[in-house]
């Protein structure tokens, strides 16, 4: 059995392409035998065009519905994998923050170490809700159960 099944790309139901196989019929029984590879040729070639189409419209719809599973999965927070990811960067600004508050102490004064700090709570701050967008309160639309109709 040939794993192309005709039903498969509508072709059992398909009316223009049993008008075809009527006319092909009727064709080479007017013409003869002289003209059967020819007249099975281009119906051949009728039925390949459909199920060429038939494929196409198959490989296009998949190949979107592919695209919108990844258009969906890159909207979706990544979760953070390791403990390093979570609070190394956190660490490495605090870490940093000693020399930067005493040079910002030393040139600026207090207003000089305020700036400094609010840029370290600004950054871990911006990390954090990229690691974890639900920090800012706001529901995904792919979330919201009214939505998903």
């Amino acid at each position: 059995m040939s794993t192309l099944d005709p039903r498969d790309a509508g072709l059992r139901t398909d009316p223009n392409l049993r008008k075809d196989l009527d006319a092909t019929v009727r064709a080479r029984r007017e013409l003869g035998d002289d003209y059967d590879s020819a007249l099975v040729e281009s119906f051949l070639e009728k039925v390949e065009q459909r199920i060429d189409d038939a494929v196409d419209r198959r490989v296009r719809r998949r190949l979107a519905e592919r695209q919108m599973a990844t258009a969906r999965e890159t909207r979706r927070p990544r979760p953070a994998d390791s403990w390093g990811e979570r609070y190394g960067f956190a660490l490495i600004t605090l870490v940093l923050a000693i020399p930067l508050s005493a040079i910002a102490g030393a040139v600026a004064g207090l207003s000089g170490m305020v700036v400094t700090w609010l840029g370290i709570v600004g950054v871990n701050a911006v990390q954090a809700v990229r690691l974890n967008p639900d920090l800012l309160g706001r529901r995904r639309d792919d979330d919201d159960p009214a939505r998903s109709e």
